[in-house]
Order: structure tokens, then C-alpha cells, then sequence
């Protein structure tokens, strides 16, 4: 075995300590295991130690991951990478949610392609004004939370963000803090925010979903 499932228990120690310190019952808080160019040898080895929920970043990882692992009962995948419309359908018909809209014609592709149960969305943020990274400007999101409401198919969920890298962690938690703010603005209660690095901080300041994948599956190659 990998010790995957060590490393599991030991992110949801980490988990259970952080939501003790913000007052939060840990049922708060949903553990996305970011299994990107992982074999799915390890998503099951990690499915066997309890874990349901799984984040990939490419869409077509992704459809071919819930394919193969189609028979895992309970197992929830999360798309969590920028989309391109052409890729759409892929994450319309497999990911319990997407973490990452940031573009109205992806947000109406996936309207018209989700014809069952509507899929939780996270707008996606981006909070350092980052041109390296995807994500609207904080003074944008207002009138594209409008845009996506009115559309079938979709449920807003949340807010997600990847703040600048910092060591600060003052500064950090500031970021955490200002998109806890723009999403109670918008009467949002998702915060998909928090890294592998960052998880504990963003729990404290309010996180509802974080995303921690080297910690539990090791460095990428």
C-alpha cells in the first residue's frame, strides 16, 4: 500500500483541530482529494479509507477516471481546472460540481448540456489580480452572478478562490477573509478555498470546501 490512507486520517486530524479552533462542527467542511495525473489505483486505495469526494483538473482525466471507477458507489468527482466550451460535456455529465466558471459561455454550455439534477458551481475569483491565473475581478463578479442565476440547470453554490502564494500567513488569511466577504455579500455560503499548503487558515476564515491533494497522494511527477 501507498499510504494513502494514512495520510487521509491525518488531513482529517488536521481538519478536525482547525474546525475545533474556528467553533465549526468538521461535518462543515468537505475534503476534496485532488487526484490529477493520479492513478486511479490510489483514488481507490483512498476510497477504501472513507474518501467520496475527488477533484480533477483536465476534463477528459476526469471522464475517463469516472468510466473506469464507475462501479466505486458514492463516489462524487469534482471538476475543479479551467474549461473550455469544446469540454463541456464532459464535465456536464460526470462531476457533482465545478469549481472553477469563470466565463458566461461555459456557464450557458453547461446550462444546456445538464439535463437531470443542476450542477453546483463555484464563480472563481481571482483575488491578486494574478494574469497568470483565471478568475474574474472581485468589481465583476456582481453582474455575472446575475447572468448565471437565470440560467437553468446551474445552482450557485459558492465562491472559489487560489490566493497568491504567500508566506505570510497574516496576509493569507486576509485573502481567505475577503472572499468570505464577496460571497456573504452576494448571499453566497460556499467557499471552495484552501491548498494542500493553506487548508487550516482557510477553514478558520470560513471554508466550506478545501482541496488537498499532495499531502494525501505525495508530489506529482
Amino acid at each position: 500500500m501507498s499510504g494513502v490512507a494514512e495520510r487521509l486520517g491525518e488531513i482529517r486530524s488536521r481538519i478536525a483541530a482547525a474546525c475545533a479552533r474556528a467553533g465549526r462542527p468538521v461535518e462543515s467542511v468537505t475534503l476534496l482529494a485532488v487526484s490529477k495525473l493520479k492513478p486511479s489505483a490510489l483514488i481507490r486505495e483512498a476510497y477504501e479509507a472513507g474518501q467520496r469526494d475527488f477533484g480533477e483538473n483536465y476534463a477528459q482525466e476526469l471522464r475517463d477516471k469516472a468510466a473506469e471507477l464507475a462501479g466505486l458507489e458514492g463516489l462524487r468527482w469534482h471538476a475543479i481546472g479551467p474549461l473550455q466550451t469544446n469540454k463541456v460535456k464532459y464535465v456536464a455529465r460526470a462531476a457533482h460540481a465545478f469549481h472553477a466558471l469563470e466565463r458566461l459561455d461555459v456557464a450557458r454550455e453547461l446550462s444546456k448540456r445538464r439535463a437531470d439534477a443542476p450542477l453546483p458551481c463555484y464563480v472563481e475569483v481571482n483575488l491578486g489580480g494574478e494574469q497568470s491565473k483565471s478568475g474574474l475581478a472581485p468589481a465583476a463578479l456582481g453582474p455575472f452572478l446575475e447572468q448565471v442565476r437565470a440560467l437553468p440547470g446551474l445552482r450557485l453554490e459558492g465562491l472559489m478562490a487560489l490566493p497568491p502564494p504567500t508566506e505570510d500567513l497574516e496576509q493569507a488569511r486576509g485573502y481567505f477573509r475577503q472572499l468570505r466577504e464577496l460571497a456573504h455579500a452576494q448571499g453566497l455560503m460556499g467557499l471552495s478555498m484552501g491548498t494542500t499548503h493553506d487548508f487550516e487558515l482557510a477553514i478558520e476564515e470560513g471554508a466550506t470546501v478545501v482541496r488537498v491533494g499532495t499531502a494525501i497522494f505525495g508530489e506529482r511527477d
